[in-house]
């Protein structure tokens, strides 16, 4: 799957848990409940390209209370260098220690790091191009819009109101992956823009990208990015469909290999188990591969982003506005259920994997 121009694509994962012994756990959004509630979270990292999906690496979401508790920290067993980030900065080394060993070209995101300014200025100083979803709300300033009389620059509007106002001409049809039925096309809309951060502050300039789906359910997403002019806009929302693809290996390990079927509550367990599970996961990304090769007609269709499903998920995280006391935790949209690999009578996750890998080997 190698290829300089990859998408390391970084997401946040909820784990729903009862009592308040296991690590890190807290009243925090949870995507997969669709609510705040008492989960953990994990920040996880994927390798996407337009020939496949694979999991990368994974970090335990610390809440600030836990890591300032040094009796929970002891019976968690959490290591005594590991301090309280907040989850973009996990995301940022995670980035880091795997990119390092790697070839890529963009790093993506949904709105739980986008809407981070401080992310996307550590990006730009590392000088890596990001493709990063933000919220709605977001506040931008169009300066290639010419300024209202007795004004000196354009005005602050948010995003989805500015995109509605934008006429027909701006808006482009492109092409971004193939899909079941051929090409999936889009419609997308960029503009020259400055955000402002938390603290009301004006940023450097930026692209936003509006895209907006042609057939089938109609969703928007709101993108902010740092690619130079010269890469082409359909190149942008290729980058940004290809940020689904966390989306699906997240669903495909809770559903094929028990990703979130755990009982244990230290640090120590939760990184033993998602690490076991992930490799279980990219054993069966493998293997549908080199099965698919010989077979192409076993898999269903492509999604969104050209990124064929390796293994299927039993449910999707469902979407909603994100709430809570996780900083940088906001909207965040699941894809539907994905076609299966091999057709079986229901089984649990584990026991699922585990009949699999028997009969493969």
């Amino acid at each position: 799957m190698a290829d300089p121009e990859a998408v390391l694509v970084v997401d946040p994962s909820g784990f729903p848990k009862k009592g308040d012994h296991s690590c890190g756990v807290a009243r925090q959004w949870c995507g997969r409940l669709g609510k705040v509630d008492n989960c953990q979270v994990g920040v996880f990292l994927a390798y996407v390209t337009a020939r496949g999906y694979a999991p990368l690496d994974h970090r335990l979401y610390l809440p600030q209370d836990w890591a300032a508790d040094r009796k929970r920290r002891q019976k968690c067993q959490v290591p005594k260098e590991v301090t309280f980030q907040e989850s973009w900065r996990i995301g940022l080394d995670l980035i880091e220690r795997a990119g390092a060993d790697l070839p890529w070209g963009w790093v993506a995101g949904d709105d739980a790091f986008g809407r981070v300014t401080a992310f996307r200025a550590a990006l730009r100083q590392r000088h890596w191009r990001y493709v990063l979803d933000v919220p709605a709300n977001t506040l931008i300033r169009d300066l290639e819009e010419p300024p209202a009389p007795g004004r000196r620059r354009p005005p602050w509007r948010r995003v989805d109101v500015w995109a509605k106002a934008q006429p027909p001409s701006r808006w482009h049809k492109v092409e971004r992956g193939d899909g079941a039925k051929g090409p999936k096309r889009v419609w997308a809309l960029e503009a020259r823009v400055q955000t402002k951060d938390e603290g009301g502050r004006v940023g450097p300039e930026e692209r936003v990208v509006v895209i907006r789906t042609i057939d089938g359910a109609a969703r928007t997403w709101y993108t902010v990015s740092n690619a130079p002019a010269e890469v082409p806009l359909a190149r942008v929302a290729r980058v940004q469909g290809y940020r689904h693809g966390i989306e699906e290996v997240l669903p495909a390990g809770k559903g094929e290999v028990g990703l979130g079927q755990y009982e244990v509550r230290s640090w120590v367990g939760w990184h033993h188990h998602m690490t076991l599970s992930l490799l279980a996961l990219w054993f069966l990304i493998l293997e549908k591969g080199r099965v698919g090769k010989k077979n192409p007609s076993v898999d269903g269709a492509a999604d969104a982003g050209g990124v064929r499903p390796a293994v299927a998920a039993r449910a999707a995280e469902p979407g909603a506005d994100r709430r809570g006391s996780q900083p940088g935790l906001t909207a965040h949209g699941r894809s539907a259920d994905l076609p299966l690999v091999h057709r079986h009578q229901e089984v649990s996750p584990a026991a699922g994997a585990a009949r699999r890998i028997k009969r493969l080997q």
